[in-house]
């Protein structure tokens, strides 16, 4: 006698998930299967179950500054500020930004505290430590101004197995002033000689940072028919430097693959990865940029807002890349026309005079 084969047989487990008792739980212990697991009540197979059947979804949250009314209002006008005046077919476009270097500072580690590695069953995982050390196409130019080492050669005050007595150690400066950022600024910088001549230095609020009103700096950088203007984006926002988007990001992931046992070792690595950055990498970061300022106006300012896809990968294969992205006439008219608003009337330095003689205001 011939068995059939077993159908509509379900796995005891393979059970339905309970969204109401999900909804219920806090955004804690919602933090690790191992949890849910708990929470819920099933086994982490089922879990992973409801998560393969995209029942569930796993998201990863990023603090973001708080903003007050006054920051949303200035990150409003700083975005509006960056659309030209010119309206064709009710759209907008974006200033190419080629004369705004971004400038900010980032601290970059030999090693991450842990990391995850794959590895054959017979391998087995090499140690790791570190010392912890206290507070003591053919491209014309390629995007990237200069990347300075906030370091200083200090004489070692002990012998130790690794050095002698005196041996010159590259230490990290633990404060950076505004005058070592003048220094690297006029001193360091590869400003290109094709490029336009004014050129707009964007940075943060940080205190190291020069003033927008500089006039010291702006009339000593200004030789050899260069005029430089420094600029400071809206407060509590590093949504509107290229840097914070991605481009500190992307050096780190190349260094990262690169063997550090020093400071040295990271100085070198750091550059390296710097030099091997493609152009078309920060030119992506900048698209990126100009739809974060679209966000920030369809939000009214605020921060709360997802990036939009623009599949840059297959813009990059099929049209290539746009140097600057559209902005519809009828979002540029909403944000003009709630900046208008008496509550929302605040001083500040962005002059919104073109665009809106340029919409009929």
């Amino acid at each position: 006698m011939m068995q059939g084969k077993a159908t509509s047989y379900q796995h005891k487990d393979k059970l339905m998930l309970d969204e109401d008792k999900f909804r219920n739980l806090s955004m804690l212990e919602r933090s690790t299967i191992r949890k849910v697991v708990s929470k819920m009540e099933v086994s982490k197979t089922t879990i992973g179950r409801f998560l393969k059947s995209n029942q569930l979804k796993p998201h990863t949250s990023a603090i973001k500054p708080t903003l007050t009314e006054t920051n949303k209002i200035a990150r409003m006008k700083w975005c509006l500020s960056h659309i030209q005046p010119t309206l064709a077919e009710g759209k907008l476009l974006y200033h190419s930004m080629h004369n705004i270097v971004h400038i900010d500072e980032k601290w970059f580690y030999m090693t991450k505290t842990s990391d995850r590695y794959y590895l054959l069953l017979d391998e087995d995982m090499s140690y790791r430590s570190c010392h912890f050390v206290g507070p003591d196409g053919e491209i014309i130019f390629d995007g990237k101004i200069g990347l300075f080492p906030f370091t200083e050669q200090i004489p070692a005050q002990t012998s130790s197995k690794n050095r002698p007595k005196g041996t010159l150690e590259t230490k990290p400066i633990q404060s950076i002033t505004k005058e070592v950022m003048t220094a690297c600024l006029l001193n360091q910088a590869k400003w290109p000689a094709n490029a336009s001549k004014k050129i707009f230095i964007q940075q943060d609020n940080a205190k190291p940072h020069l003033r927008a009103a500089d006039q010291q700096f702006e009339s000593l950088a200004s030789t050899d028919g260069f005029e430089f203007h420094l600029i400071s984006q809206p407060p509590n926002s590093p949504d509107t430097n290229v840097l914070d988007l991605g481009y500190f990001r992307a050096i780190q992931s190349l260094q990262d693959d690169k063997m550090a046992t020093s400071v040295d070792d990271l100085f070198r690595n750091v550059f390296t990865s710097f030099e091997e950055l493609s152009p078309q990498t920060l030119n992506r970061v900048f698209i990126t940029l100009q739809s974060c300022l679209t966000a920030i106006l369809q939000v009214q300012g605020k921060n709360d807002y997802k990036i939009s896809h623009l599949n840059k990968d297959r813009l990059y294969r099929t049209e290539g890349l746009p140097l600057q992205l559209q902005v519809e006439e009828g979002l540029v008219r909403e944000s003009l026309e709630y900046l208008k608003l008496s509550e929302n009337n605040t001083v500040d330095t962005y002059d919104m005079g073109r665009l809106n003689h340029a919409l009929g205001y």
